[in-house]
């Protein structure tokens, strides 16, 4: 009686390793790149929901949203990738940004972002 083996050769283990190897380096170059995006969100929403948001100037504005990006070490949006626009009773406040990271030798991630917001008086 004759038994056959089962199982996954080293080189098989191997190239299955390296396979992940990549997949799981290139997430750590991507993640942050969202995390920071997200962290934008987040801060146009905190924008939002401050009051007599549209008695302040586009300045005043812009300084509070960076305010709001160092406490989450965002340093990829500078403040020519924000616009802010009179609209109606308050704000279109617009950030568009590319984030770039070199991946392997010549090779580069790129992502970029757009996330935009309408800052509005609250309504009490």
């Amino acid at each position: 009686m004759r038994r056959k083996q089962k199982g996954i050769t080293l080189l098989g283990f191997i190239i299955g390793l390296a396979v992940a190897g990549v997949f799981i380096y290139m997430g750590m170059k991507v993640i942050p790149m969202y995390s920071e995006y997200y962290s934008v969100r987040q801060a146009l929403e905190g924008l939002a929901k401050e009051p007599d948001i549209t008695t302040s100037s586009p300045k005043q504005v812009q300084d509070l949203f960076f305010r709001r990006l160092d406490i989450s070490y965002a340093d990829n949006v500078k403040p020519r990738d924000v616009k802010i626009a009179r609209k109606d009773s308050g704000y279109l406040m617009t950030v568009d940004y590319e984030v770039r990271k070199p991946l392997i030798a010549n090779l580069d991630v790129v992502g970029r972002f757009h996330a935009e917001k309408e800052l509005r008086r609250s309504r009490d």
